[in-house]
């Protein structure tokens, strides 16, 4: 991902419902659960960890059992002590006291617990990028660095674009938070976008990052980051073995389903923004002007730009609103086609009580059309039908529009041949038009239209476009 360029934007829960989320997260109850437990007898280590003698005691508090009680509870000491719900008083002593984070868990607002939240996450993701320690271990007890073959930074950096690429996926339009598969994910930061068929090699690299991120997502998903379904673990027992029931091998879903939480949504938005990314939410033009939304929505899917707009649309009384969005749809510069197209989507949510706004304008050269289309949408009466003239204006203005939003798309090929098809003598007056875009206009649709005949009249009515404006 390039940091200048904007991501899509998100739909977010409201932060009182993320912060209900974070408090009920596993890990950061039980790190709420030990600050509140710990007392005047709790020590720790030189490093602020729970000495080894009372992670059992911890682990009862917990009401944890098992292999992994110590472990856990180990790991919700930490993050109590990362995110400021525990103190080290003397770290001679190995004292500590209630941090101050703590009673914002309580009493502190929405926004408080969130970002508390976000520091118990910093500390799992720190964590999930170290490399699993057991057997590493010398005759002495110590660890042995030695034998590791370890990049923390580029660690760090591959767990960041596969959240980052799983950010994009989630994001998305079409499926909005559906489970990701892992071998998909894992092969979106491996395998290079200009590779056909994946090497052995490249797939062997896929095969590793995936039980890698299988670890990692284990760790991720009780900080509410993640809901993941592991690696069917199946798949991982020798080959030699015979499975202990049948299993599908084209079921897609044995090899691990990832998605980011509404929680981890937010949670991965915020670490983009601290480093450098646009990472926009829908919500986050409502306070702000009618030219901020239409320029901020030009290139946001349909849904999204739907949502900001009825977002926008609800703090500001009707009639008021159609003339602030008219007046931000004025201009002749690149963007304006586009801004006058979202004007016109943002006007069609917009009540019968907005008509003078549009009455208003019927006379100016560049809204009069779009003014007329609503008119005549809304059952108006008397709309003064537009000249030959302002009918080809918005023909040109409606083309540019959606080129700028969509490209050559088959939507708007269709839309070439039907204006073409539709108008006898249509290239032989529409290269007259006033408009920037004109020859602009007509080269597209030279591209675009599939009868050659048709686009070698396009080519020549945009030649005569661009002479006639000294281009």
């Amino acid at each position: 991902m390039s940091d200048s360029s904007p991501l899509p934007p998100v739909r977010l829960h409201t932060e009182a419902e993320l912060a209900r989320d974070a408090l009920s997260t596993p890990l950061l109850s039980r790190a709420a659960r030990l600050a509140r437990w710990a007392g005047p007898d709790t020590r720790v280590d030189a490093g602020g960890g729970l000495v080894d003698e009372q992670l059992p005691a911890a682990a009862e508090a917990l009401g944890l059992s098992g292999d992994d009680a110590a472990a856990d509870a180990s790991e919700a000491w930490r993050v109590a002590v990362d995110a400021g719900l525990v103190e080290v008083v003397d770290e001679d002593e190995g004292t500590v006291t209630a941090g101050e984070d703590l009673a914002l868990l309580t009493a502190g607002s929405p926004h408080d617990v969130l970002a508390v939240w976000l520091s118990a996450v910093e500390t799992v993701l720190a964590d999930a990028s170290v490399p699993d320690l057991d057997g590493l271990v010398d005759e002495e007890g110590e660890v042995d660095l030695s034998a590791l073959d370890w990049d923390p930074a580029g660690e760090a950096e591959f767990l960041d674009g596969v959240l980052g690429n799983l950010y994009l996926l989630t994001a998305g339009e079409d499926t909005p938070g559906a489970p990701v598969p892992l071998p998909a994910l894992a092969a979106s930061v491996i395998v290079p976008s200009d590779m056909g068929e994946p090497t052995n090699d490249v797939l062997e690299q896929v095969s590793d990052a995936m039980m890698r991120l299988d670890d990692q997502f284990r760790m991720l998903e009780p900080v509410g980051f993640v809901a993941y379904q592991p690696v069917d673990e199946a798949l991982m027992a020798d080959a030699d073995e015979e499975p202990a029931a049948p299993v599908d091998d084209t079921d897609v879903s044995r090899y691990g389903m990832v998605r980011l939480t509404p929680l981890g949504l937010y949670g991965m938005r915020a670490r983009l923004l601290e480093a450098g990314y646009a990472a926009p939410a829908v919500g986050d033009l409502a306070d702000k002007g009618a030219d901020a939304l239409l320029d901020g929505t030009a290139q946001f899917p349909p849904g999204a730009a739907q949502a900001e707009t009825e977002q926008w649309l609800q703090r500001r009384e009707s009639l008021a609103a159609a003339r602030e969005l008219l007046a931000a749809a004025r201009g002749s510069d690149a963007g304006a086609p586009l801004r006058r197209l979202r004007c016109q989507q943002a006007l069609s949510l917009v009540g019968a009580s907005a008509e003078p706004a549009l009455r208003e304008v019927l006379d100016d050269a560049e809204l009069g059309g779009l003014a007329r289309v609503w008119l005549s949408e809304h059952g108006a009466v008397d709309v003064p039908a537009p000249s030959e003239a302002m009918v080809y204006w918005l023909t040109i203005d409606t083309v540019a529009a959606q080129l700028a939003a969509e490209g050559n798309s088959e939507e708007l090929r269709a839309l070439v041949e039907g204006l073409a098809r539709q108008h006898g003598g249509f290239f032989d007056a529409v290269w007259r038009v006033d408009h920037p875009a004109t020859a602009d206009v007509l080269e597209a649709m030279g591209r675009l239209h599939s009868d050659k005949k048709v686009a070698k009249e396009a080519r020549k009515a945009a030649f005569k476009a661009r002479s006639q404006q000294g281009g």
